[in-house]
C-alpha cells in the first residue's frame, strides 16, 4: 500500500467516525438542538467534500501497464488523463499535459522524491494558466511506470503554487506511439 493509499484510508476512516458520531447524536436526541444542527451541517459539509473528491479523482479504473511497454491510461471524469509514476521510489500522480513542454513538479511532489525546493536555483520561467512562474531544473534519478524505467530524467520544479505535477512532451516523446483508443490514452515504447 502506497502512502497515498494509507492517507486516503485514514481520511475515509475519519469521515466514517465523524458521520457516525453525528448520526448517534441526532438519533439519541442527546445534546442541545444547536449541537445537533451543527453536527448535521458538519455531515452535509463532509459529504460535499467527499462527493467533490470522488468526482474529480474518483475510484475509477487506473492505468494499466501491459507487456511490451504499453501503458493504457483511462480518461478521468473531468476529461483529463492522470498517470501515476514512481520517482526515486515515491509515487507521484501526474496530469498528462500535451501543452506542457516538459515535466513540471509541484513543490510538494519534489519534496516527496527527495528534492528540497527551497535549495534550488530558480533560473528559468514558464507561463501557466495562473501567469508566469519561476522554474528550477532538476534531474530525477529514476522514473518508473511499471516495468518501464528511465534514469536521469530532466524536469523542472515550479516555484509557485502548482497543485500536483504535469507530465509534458519531453517525456511523452520518449514513447514510439502516443495515441487515443476511445477513452484511453495509450503510450507505447
Amino acid at each position: 500500500m502506497s502512502t497515498d493509499d494509507g492517507m486516503q484510508l485514514v481520511y475515509y476512516a475519519l469521515l466514517l467516525v465523524f458521520i457516525g458520531g453525528a448520526l448517534l447524536i441526532e438519533v439519541s436526541g442527546r445534546g442541545s438542538r444547536a449541537l445537533r444542527q451543527a453536527a448535521l451541517w458538519g455531515v452535509i459539509f463532509a459529504g460535499a467534500i467527499f462527493a467533490a473528491n470522488w468526482w474529480v479523482e474518483g475510484d475509477g479504473p487506473r492505468q494499466q501497464v501491459a507487456e511490451g511497454g504499453r501503458i493504457e491510461i483511462p480518461m478521468g471524469r473531468d476529461g483529463h488523463f492522470r498517470l501515476t509514476a514512481r520517482l526515486n521510489g515515491a509515487d507521484v500522480r501526474f496530469l498528462v499535459d500535451t501543452g506542457a513542454s516538459s515535466i513540471a513538479l509541484g513543490p510538494e511532489d519534489a519534496r516527496r522524491i527527495g528534492i528540497d525546493p527551497d535549495d534550488l536555483a530558480y533560473i528559468g520561467s514558464a507561463m501557466t494558466a495562473n501567469g508566469e512562474v519561476q522554474t528550477a531544473p532538476v534531474t530525477i534519478e529514476e522514473f518508473a511506470i511499471g516495468d518501464i524505467v528511465d534514469r536521469n530524467v530532466r524536469a523542472w520544479v515550479i516555484g509557485g503554487d502548482l497543485d500536483g505535477s504535469l507530465l509534458g512532451m519531453s517525456y511523452l516523446r520518449s514513447f514510439a506511439r502516443v495515441g487515443f483508443e476511445g477513452d484511453l490514452l495509450v503510450l507505447e515504447r
